[in-house]
């Protein structure tokens, strides 16, 4: 039996639509499903009750992403382990075809999962249309398995992801402890995302998207500079891996398609201004403060 983990702070408007498209279709018993509800000054706990009993709730007062998933595993049941963020929309069918996809033990075995990603743009404005427009194309986003709020992985895939720090870019650090042999992105599996509507909030995601990674590549530089003991440090490290956008991808994009440029002028206008934004916050150490979009979770 699958368990899916769905750790939830006050996601009261958004959650119903997540669990109603989880349970539709789904056999009786076939998902462990279990909402993480944590720090929540909502009902997020009562929209999850509501679902009956094919949903289990776990409440706790910490405010806590990383906590959360902790916890949920502690009472998941099952493998594969599908974890979902509150705020997407995934089916029944689109956990079935990610845990088909998975495979292992042994060599070439893939162990972690996600879906692809559809992004509704009605209500966006124009500036965030255009860019995720370049966004969507970016070779590191199409073949990631971040920015998707959904990955699934065996057990083996779960204690390789276990063993990682808390970090504010969780899915990041995730879908880069596997090599792209060990992960998949399923066509047959579809999320629904919801991008933020208004520029300031693409902005204060895009902060956060720049402060967590400079914290992620800060724990990648202090764990190549600390190799475990009794293991000898290679003479020349290979670089850790990395999601990071370069000028050479923005070329190649714009090689292939030239009618990218005025939304290619948007996207860079948008990762300058995260750029700065974040800099207080990576100075001052600040990997806590969750920047939140909330017109994402407009109706």
């Amino acid at each position: 039996m699958p368990s899916i983990v769905i750790p939830a702070h006050n996601e009261e408007r958004t959650l119903g639509r997540l669990l109603d498209r989880l349970l539709d279709g789904a056999g009786e018993g076939e998902f462990d499903i279990l909402v993480v509800a944590n720090g929540c000054t909502d009902g997020t706990a009562a929209v999850a009750t509501a679902r009956g009993p094919g949903v289990r709730v776990v409440e706790t007062p910490v405010p806590s992403k990383h906590e959360a998933l902790r916890l949920g595993d502690r009472h998941a049941q099952g493998f594969p382990r599908v974890y979902v963020d509150a705020d997407v929309e995934l089916g029944a069918a689109d956990v079935r075809a990610l845990t088909a996809a998975l495979s292992g033990p042994g060599p070439g075995a893939v162990l972690a999962a996600a879906p692809e990603r559809e992004l509704p743009m009605n209500g966006c404005s124009w500036r965030v249309r255009a860019y995720y427009r370049v966004w969507q194309r970016l070779p590191a986003v199409r073949e990631g398995l971040f920015g998707r709020g959904v990955i699934a992985m065996t057990g083996e895939g779960h204690a390789r992801i276990a063993a990682l720090p808390p970090l504010m870019a969780d899915d990041l650090a995730a879908s880069l402890a596997f090599a792209p042999a060990e992960r998949a992105v399923v066509p047959a599996a579809r999320v629904v995302v919801r991008p933020p509507r208004t520029w300031p909030d693409l902005i204060r995601r895009r902060i956060r998207a720049a402060t967590s990674t400079a914290q992620l590549e800060e724990r990648q530089r202090e764990s190549a500079e600390s190799p475990t003991p009794d293991v000898a440090a290679p003479t020349t490290p290979a670089p850790p891996p990395t999601a990071r956008t370069g000028l050479g991808d923005l070329r190649a994009l714009l090689r292939a398609d030239p009618t990218l440029l005025p939304a290619m002028l948007v996207f860079l206008s948008a990762a300058l201004t995260a750029r700065r934004g974040a800099r207080k916050a990576i100075r001052a150490r600040d990997f806590d403060t969750w920047l939140r979009d909330e017109s994402s979770r407009q109706d």
